[in-house]
């Protein structure tokens, strides 16, 4: 695979994904509530995507069982499978909460990405319904070892300052996609490709063809940089041809990787979160 799409904004509305991953994040969690009650647990089928829900279940068992226990119903006034979370009851409360902790109680604030909060919201809500057991394991080290080699993701992505430029910078991916939408990217790059994304080519008067990847854009001019990483700014009107490009250059991550090694390299790049 070569270019994996730059970050999208996160909803909090999920549509079912049809293809199964797995993924296991180390992180430190204590999920503990106040008393209170909310309402009782609504149905949310349907509402959440597989991916994220698989990520957030990895996250509560190797992290929140220690207090909630397994059922989680082991904390006073906190029924998570039955849908009473304390003080949260929207989506956005309990992200809220999860990031801030709850005063006065051993539920401490929290550096959450918005992935971990999704993963978490949609495990949480979904929690009554879910096979935990079905979840398998993503390496993370694995997958960065098939992001570099079987997979060519580093051929155009750069991560951490290593690798080349003519794709969209990884660094911190994890941090600002959800397992979802990292998912659904490396299945279709093209039906998931951001706007802001897509590749241009640019014909000169000369009759000079040139690929490559926008950096900045107005109505006049075009700065980008092509295939060989050379930074290039071009006056629009001096051009015979301008067309920004429909199709991804990446390729579906199944032209090269089978079902387990998708799920490595989903976990390498929700282990980026920047340096």
């Amino acid at each position: 695979m070569r270019a994996l799409n730059t970050p999208e904004p996160v909803t909090t509305t999920r549509r079912p994904a049809a293809t199964h991953f797995t993924i296991v994040i180390g992180l430190g969690l204590l999920l503990l509530v106040d008393g209170g009650r909310d309402a009782a647990a609504q149905d949310h089928a349907g509402q959440y995507e597989r991916a994220d829900i698989e990520f957030g279940a990895r996250l509560y068992n190797a992290n929140c069982t220690r207090c909630h226990a397994e059922s989680g119903d082991a904390v006073a006034g906190v029924d998570l499978l039955g849908g009473q979370y304390g003080r949260a009851g929207s989506d956005f409360e309990l992200m809220r909460l999860l990031r801030t902790g709850v005063p006065g109680t051993a539920m401490p604030p929290n550096d959450f990405s918005t992935a971990e909060l999704t993963g978490l919201v949609a495990f949480l809500r979904t929690m009554r319904d879910f096979d935990v057991s079905s979840v398998h394991l993503g390496d993370v080290t694995r997958g960065g070892g098939l992001f570099r080699a079987k997979g060519a993701c580093a051929t155009c992505h750069r991560v951490n300052g290593n690798g080349p430029r003519t794709a969209p910078d990884l660094s911190d991916i994890g941090a600002i996609r959800t397992a979802a939408t990292l998912q659904r990217t490396l299945l279709d790059p093209t039906g998931a490709m951001l706007p802001v994304n897509r590749p241009v080519r640019a014909v000169t008067s000369d009759g000079t063809v040139i690929n490559g990847r926008r950096l900045n854009e107005d109505t006049y001019t075009v700065q980008l940089i092509d295939g060989q990483e050379r930074l290039r700014s071009l006056v629009k009107a001096e051009l015979r041809e301008y067309t920004v490009l429909t199709t991804s250059p990446m390729p579906a991550a199944t032209d090269a990787l089978d079902e387990q090694e998708l799920a490595d390299v989903l976990a390498y790049l929700l282990s980026l979160k920047g340096l």
